[in-house]
């Protein structure tokens, strides 16, 4: 069972829950419920509770400066009332971000260990981006301004998603599923979460499933391994329903204009420093002092290391603390065009200097703390490569004008998203996003991203694994694969390659089963909140910005006690034109069974609109529905005439009230 549904969210002295659960039942307006749907959201869930009384004297202390850390700071502020001044964010790094990077420079060369894509119903983090000035436009605008008006003027899409044969594009117009590999999906979309527990996807799915276009299409997008979760991979599929008809061609993600750093990072923590919030660098956080009463848990004090000698902060009986549990992207091994990355991370243990040891540390004290092991435990599983490649003009250039929807001097859309080589033995991928991707990038420098799945395969050019090359093998994989090798050295004189290899960077999708994430306020807890990629929520996904942002929201809600709920994920996986629209995406853009029989009923009435058009002319419709009834019902079946005479008069029927005055 998953954790939600053993520990369900039980209100606090009769109040409604913070986090909202919309799967916890069948919701209907009644006197007795004063709130909205649980997965409302909008301007009316944009209220702030007044008034708020502030706690004299109330410090909170965040741990981590990624956007889980950040994003809760953002909101003690906003809706909490509180003082900047009276918060302290706290970073083993130099600078503030996490996960969110972005550095590096013509000369020596970009890096940026991951990117993000995002889409339109990311709730919590566009609340947050609204409410943010802008990192270029005049003031008054905000970063979800800038926004759109770089996506709305820009659409997002791809020419060359997948490719294979040394440079040549593979068809990737339909998702390639077989009626077996559909109904594999719809029965995955059935089942129960609780049903799901320490399932691999490669033990649920067929092996001809993945070798489809949509394992190629998914894995890439999403960084899923064949060997871990196949809960994660379901509630991926409910969050993302909307996008499904999209996942082709990447059309249904938008983008920022540059890195997520510069994006988001940049204008956030200058708002929060213009508030008065201090981020204390080079602090290492590795365990929380608690005093146990009556199964409450109260933080009392911050264990840490500054400038590697140990320190306590003490933390108040009214103070807040909010804490990040494991990391994507510690430990990260560096490399670059001559040098290999070293990994210094053993296979099942990070060691004591490590973003981990925080969370080991609370396990041990208490089962509500989950088991970091799971994760941590199997680098092997949870690791994989990237490079970033600052280029000039050179036959790799001209390579990728080729697969690009723009020139990529426009500053408009590149690639549109990952292409991926499905004839690798590494998965390989790469990506141009809209140029410069640097604020102060030349102009006539690009930078690409790579990244690939398998570690353990030697290349198809390159007869190693990926992590045992240095730059340059890298990118004569890469040209092997764009069929350009014979100029590999033409380009790499015109290329610098800066590698990144992160031991934990899908540690979040590992196999898990109930209890092994804590909740983002365990129970018991009365001031310590646990944000970030690791904790359970309802039914939100992970990896994304987004679920980010949410833990922090829940969090300072939660701590502060304020009178606001966190919707659910947006209603969008009940929306039946997106179930629809889903529908015939999964049958390779054909019409599923039963659609042409909806198409006879509802034509020419008021919900006609929320079917796909059919790709025959309506004078073939009735024939064709006829078609599929007699396949579903038996050629000689007596009740085929009965339906399809119920259906003519249906429809007769519609049509003839709708004449009516």
């Amino acid at each position: 069972m998953t954790e939600s549904a053993r520990h369900p969210i039980k209100p606090v002295s009769g109040k409604p829950p913070i986090e909202a659960n919309v799967g916890a039942g069948f919701w209907r307006k009644g006197p007795a419920d004063t709130l909205p749907p649980p997965d409302m959201v909008g301007p009316y869930m944009r209220n702030r509770p007044v008034p708020i009384e502030p706690v004299e004297g109330r410090k909170a202390w965040i741990i981590g400066s990624g956007i889980a850390g950040l994003s809760a700071a953002f909101y003690l502020i906003r809706d909490g009332g509180m003082k900047g001044e009276d918060i302290t964010i706290l970073d083993t790094l130099e600078i503030a971000g996490g996960s969110l990077d972005g550095a590096g420079n013509a000369d020596e060369g970009y890096i940026i260990r991951g990117g993000r894509e995002m889409n339109f119903n990311y709730d919590n983090f566009w609340d947050v981006f609204q409410d943010v000035p802008a990192l270029e436009l005049p003031d008054g605008y905000s970063v979800l301004d800038e926004y759109r008006l770089v996506n709305d003027n820009d659409p997002n899409w791809s020419k060359a998603r997948l490719m294979h044969k040394q440079g040549q594009i593979r068809d990737f117009s339909t998702l390639g599923l077989s009626k077996l590999h559909q109904w594999e999906i719809v029965k995955l979309l059935l089942k129960r979460k609780e049903d799901l527990d320490d399932i691999t996807i490669e033990q649920y799915f067929s092996a001809s499933f993945l070798e489809t276009n949509f394992w190629y299409l998914w894995r890439s997008m999403f960084a899923f391994e064949n060997w871990q979760s196949l809960l994660e991979m379901k509630l991926y599929m409910h969050r993302f329903i909307d996008a499904i008809d999209g996942l082709t061609d990447m059309s249904a993600l938008v983008f920022p204009k540059y890195n997520q750093y510069d994006s988001f990072v940049v204008p956030l923590t200058r708002l929060l420093k213009e508030k008065g919030v201090k981020i204390q660098f080079g602090v290492r956080a590795y365990d929380l002092d608690m005093v146990e009463q009556a199964d409450r848990r109260t933080v009392t004090a911050i264990r840490c290391k500054k400038a590697g000698q140990d320190d306590t902060i003490a933390v108040g009986p009214n103070d807040v603390v909010f804490a990040l549990t494991g990391s994507m992207t510690e430990g990260t091994a560096y490399g670059d065009m001559n040098v290999a990355p070293v990994l210094a991370r053993g296979n099942a243990e990070p060691g004591e200097d490590s973003d981990w040891t925080l969370w080991k540390n609370l396990a041990k004290k208490s089962p509500i703390f989950g088991k970091p092991e799971k994760f941590y435990g199997n680098v092997a599983g949870s690791m994989w490569e990237s490079a970033t490649l600052t280029c000039k003009a050179s036959p790799l250039v001209d390579k990728l004008k080729e697969l690009s929807v723009n020139d990529p001097a426009s500053g408009k859309t590149v690639t549109g998203g990952v292409i991926t080589f499905t004839d690798s033995n590494w998965v390989l991928s790469f990506t141009c996003n809209r140029q410069p991707h640097f604020p102060t990038q030349p102009d006539d420098v690009l930078v690409l991203w790579v990244y690939a799945l398998l570690m353990d395969k030697d290349g198809n050019y390159v007869q190693k694994p990926m992590p045992a090359c240095t730059g340059r093998e890298i990118l004569a994989e890469l040209c092997y694969h764009l069929g350009i090798v014979d100029q590999l050295d033409a380009i790499a004189a015109k290329t610098k390659v800066r590698l990144a290899l992160m031991p934990y960077i899908t540690a979040q999708f590992m196999p898990r089963a109930a209890g092994d994430r804590p909740r983002v306020v365990p129970e018991g807890c009365t001031n310590l909140a646990l944000v970030g990629q690791f904790v359970e929520t309802s039914n939100d996904v992970i990896f994304t910005m987004e679920s980010s942002v949410r833990t922090a929201r829940i969090g300072v809600y939660t701590l502060l006690g304020l009178p606001k709920q966190v919707a659910d994920i947006s209603p969008t996986q009940y929306d039946i034109r997106n179930l629809l629209r889903g529908a015939r995406a999964l049958n390779n853009n054909e019409p599923f069974p039963g659609e042409r029989l909806l198409h006879r009923l509802l034509d020419n009435t008021y919900y006609a609109h929320v079917l796909p058009p059919l790709p025959e002319q309506e004078d073939t419709l009735r024939e064709r529905a006829e078609a599929e009834l007699s396949t579903l019902l038996g050629k000689g079946s007596q009740a085929l005439g009965a339906v399809v005479g119920w259906l003519d008069r249906m429809r007769d029927g519609l049509s003839d009230t709708s004449k009516q005055k």
